[in-house]
C-alpha cells in the first residue's frame, strides 16, 4: 500500500452521501499524484476547531459543505474575491510553518465558479447557445450559504433581476442587499409562489436539501408543457433526477443535478490543494471525473 504523504478531506454534517472523495481521488490518479488521499469526516460548527487543531502537516486542505461554509471564516484569511465578498468559503488551504502550532489557513469560494460553469456548459451543450451575456431573470430557491454563491454567480451571468424564494421569506430578505450590490433588482417570495413566476428563459438554482423542493415540483404541475425554456440547476444529486428536475424537464426546460456543480467547483479546489497551476491540470480532467461520477450515480 502506498504511504499517505498528503491528505485532504471534505467536512460537513451529514457527510456520508458526499461524492467529493470520489472526485478528488479520481483526480489524483489522473494527475499521477502518488501518496495523496482524500476522505470525508462528519464535523459540525461546534467541532470544526477541534478537528483542525488535531491535524498534522500532511494535510494540505479541506473542502467544506453544510453547515461549515460560514463557520470556517473566522479561522482563516479570505483569499479570493468571492470568499472575501460573500463571507462564505468552501475551500481551506493549509500553509504549515515550523515555528507555528497550527497551519495558516487561506480560504476560497469555488462555488460561484462551479454554478456558473455548470449552467453555461449545460446551455452550450443542450442548445448550442454560447451564454456570454444571458441578461435575463434568475430565481434562487433557498436562503443559505449556497444561495449566497448562487446570487454571485448570477452576477457573472449578467442576470438583471433575481427572485429569492424560501421557506422563510423573512430570512431570505437578508440576501436582498447582496443582489443589489451587483446591480440586480430583487424580490422575495414564498416557495408556494414559485409556479406564478417561472417561465421563459429564466435561470433557476435550487439550493434546498434533498426532497425539500418536492412540494415545489408538485406545484409546477399546474403549468402547461412548453411554458419553460430556461435552465435549472438543482444542487442536490440524490435522488437523481430530483422531483424538481423531472418537473422542469416536463415543462420544456434544461435541468441538471448537483453533480455538475460539484464537478466544476472541485477542479479549482484540486489545483489549490495540490499546488498545481490551473493551466497545468490535465485538459481532460473534467471528462475523467464526470465518467467516474456517472459510474456511481
Amino acid at each position: 500500500m502506498t504511504e499517505i504523504r498528503h491528505r485532504a478531506a471534505v467536512l460537513g454534517k451529514p457527510i456520508s452521501h458526499s461524492l467529493s472523495p470520489l472526485i478528488h481521488n479520481t483526480a489524483y490518479r489522473a494527475m499521477g499524484l502518488d501518496g495523496w488521499f482524500y476522505d470525508s469526516h462528519e464535523v459540525d460548527e461546534h467541532t470544526l476547531g477541534d478537528f483542525i487543531g488535531e491535524l498534522d502537516p500532511r494535510w494540505s486542505g479541506l473542502s467544506l459543505t453544510m453547515p461549515l461554509k460560514k463557520a470556517i471564516m473566522p479561522m482563516g484569511e479570505p483569499s479570493n474575491r468571492w470568499a472575501e465578498k460573500l463571507g462564505v468559503a468552501n475551500t481551506a488551504i493549509f500553509q504549515w510553518r515550523p515555528e507555528a502550532s497550527g497551519p495558516d489557513i487561506k480560504l476560497y469560494n469555488t462555488d460561484v465558479a462551479g454554478i456558473n460553469l455548470a449552467i453555461t456548459n449545460a446551455m452550450r451543450h443542450s442548445r448550442g447557445v454560447v451564454p456570454d451575456d444571458i441578461r435575463g431573470k434568475g430565481l434562487v430557491i433557498g436562503s443559505g450559504s449556497t444561495a449566497t454563491s448562487a446570487i454571485a454567480a448570477f452576477s457573472t451571468l449578467q442576470i438583471q433581476h433575481v427572485t429569492i424564494a424560501a421557506r422563510h421569506p423573512d430570512k431570505a430578505h437578508a440576501l436582498a442587499p447582496l443582489a443589489q450590490t451587483f446591480g440586480m433588482s430583487v424580490d422575495v417570495i414564498a416557495l408556494s409562489q414559485i409556479p406564478e413566476i417561472v417561465g421563459g428563459e429564466q435561470i433557476v438554482v435550487s439550493t434546498l436539501p434533498s426532497h425539500a423542493a418536492d412540494s415545489t415540483a408538485a406545484g409546477l404541475s399546474s403549468l402547461r408543457s412548453g411554458s419553460v425554456r430556461g435552465t435549472l440547476l438543482d444542487v442536490v444529486y440524490d435522488p437523481r433526477p430530483t422531483a424538481l428536475m423531472s418537473a422542469w424537464r416536463r415543462l420544456g426546460g434544461i435541468a441538471l443535478g448537483g453533480e455538475e456543480m460539484l464537478l466544476y467547483q472541485a477542479i479549482p479546489q484540486i489545483a489549490y490543494m495540490t499546488g498545481t497551476d490551473f493551466d497545468a491540470l490535465p485538459t481532460n480532467l473534467d471528462s475523467t471525473i464526470r465518467h467516474a461520477l456517472e459510474e456511481v450515480l
